[in-house]
C-alpha cells in the first residue's frame, strides 16, 4: 500500500507532539532491516595523526557495528584547544566512485568547491569526522550490488547498515572529550545528502542538517521515470507505504535544516522539491521556528557552486 502525500494542513501540527514523532521515528527504523543493537557500545583507536597547514588529520579505526572495523578520520584544527569542539559529521558522495570515500572531505571532488570540506571546515575552528561507509574506501570489498543482493538474503537492508553506522559515528563523536556532544551537525552532498538528513531524523542529538544536492522526493521520482538515476543502495523495502522523504524530513523539526539544490539536477525533480519545501515551512510554522528551515534553489545540476558554499559555511556560523 503507498502512503498517501504528505498533507501540511492536516498532518503539519501532528509532528509538535513529541510523543507522536518518536513513534514515528522508532517506524522509520524499524524499515531498516535486521540491525545491530542499537545501544551497543562503540570503541576506536588512533593509527596515525598527520600535522597538515594548519589542521591535523587524525586517522582511525572504529569498531562501530561488530561486524567489519570501520576506517574513519577526524580533521580538527592544529594548536592548541582550549575546549571542545563542535563537529561536522560529513557524509561523503557516491559518485559511481568506490575508492573515494571517506577521502572526499580531504581530496574533494571535481563537482564541489576548493577548498574540500575537512580542511575548510577546520579552518573555521570545527572538527569533521567521516568514515567509510559500506562499499566505499578501504571497505569496498565484493561491490554494491553483491552486498546489497546478500544482505537482502539475509534479512538485511544495504541502506540501512549504512545508515546505522551513521547514527554510531554519533556515538563515537558523543564519546570523545575534545568533541562537544551538544554541537553536532551533519552535512554531505548527493548520497552524502540523503544519508544526513535520514540521520538527523533518526537521532535528536544532531543538532544542525545541511544536504545538498539530493532532497528527492520519492513520488515525484518516479513520476518523473527517475529511479535508475539513483544507486541500488538508496531503495529501502516497504518504505512508501509508511513514509514519504516529507514525512522524514519532518522528524528533524524544530531543529536547523539548511537544504540545497539544483534546478536542473535530474536526482532532485523540482516538483517534489516544491512539496517538500511546502511541508517543512508547515511544520516549522507550527514549530514556530520557521528560520530553522531554509531551502534554496540554484540555476545548476548535480553540483556544488560558490554561491552554495557560501551558503553552508553562513548557516553553520549562525546554528553551530
Amino acid at each position: 500500500m503507498h502512503r498517501a502525500a504528505f498533507n501540511p494542513d492536516a498532518e503539519a501540527d501532528m509532528y509538535t507532539d513529541a510523543a507522536f514523532v518518536e513513534r514515528r521515528r522508532r517506524a522509520l527504523y524499524d524499515l531498516l532491516g535486521e540491525l545491530p543493537p542499537r545501544d551497543r557500545a562503540v570503541t576506536g583507536r588512533t593509527l596515525h595523526v598527520d600535522d597538515r597547514d594548519g589542521y591535523l588529520v587524525e586517522r582511525l579505526e572504529l569498531d562501530l557495528n561488530g561486524i567489519e572495523p570501520v576506517p574513519a578520520v577526524l580533521v580538527k584544527p592544529a594548536g592548541p584547544i582550549n575546549e571542545a569542539l563542535p563537529v561536522v559529521i560529513y557524509h561523503h558522495a557516491h559518485w559511481n566512485d568506490y575508492e573515494t570515500g571517506k577521502e572526499e572531505a580531504l581530496r574533494g571532488r571535481a563537482a564541489m568547491q576548493k577548498p574540500p570540506y575537512g580542511p575548510a571546515l577546520a579552518d573555521t575552528g570545527r572538527a569533521v569526522l567521516v568514515i567509510d561507509h559500506w562499499c566505499f574506501g578501504e571497505r569496498r570489498g565484493n561491490g554494491e550490488s553483491a552486498l546489497f543482493k546478500q544482505m537482502l538474503w539475509q534479512g538485511q537492508v544495504l541502506w540501512g547498515a549504512m545508515v546505522y553506522d551513521g547514527l554510531k559515528a554519533v556515538d563515537y563523536a558523543c564519546q570523545r572529550p575534545d568533541l562537544d556532544a551538544s554541537r553536532i551537525a551533519v552535512m554531505g552532498m548527493s548520497m552524502g545528502a540523503t544519508m544526513s538528513w535520514w540521520t538527523a531524523a533518526l537521532d535528536r542529538r544532531i543538532k544542525v542538517c545541511v544536504d545538498l544536492c539530493c532532497m528527492t522526493d520519492f513520488d515525484e521520482l518516479i513520476a518523473d521515470d527517475g529511479l535508475d538515476r539513483h544507486g541500488i543502495y538508496y531503495y529501502v523495502p516497504n518504505l512508501l507505504s509508511e513514509f514519504t522523504t516529507a514525512h522524514i524530513n519532518a522528524l528533524i523539526a524544530p531543529r536547523p535544516h539548511l537544504t540545497l539544490v539544483g534546478t536542473r539536477d535530474p536526482l532532485t525533480p523540482p516538483r517534489g522539491v516544491d512539496k517538500v519545501d511546502a511541508a517543512m515551512t508547515a511544520v516549522h510554522t507550527a514549530h514556530d521556528s520557521p528560520p530553522a528551515w531554509q531551502l534554496r534553489r540554484y540555476d545548476v545540476g548535480h553540483e556544488e557552486t560558490p554561491a552554495m558554499r557560501h551558503a553552508v559555511l553562513r548557516f553553520l556560523d549562525e546554528w553551530l
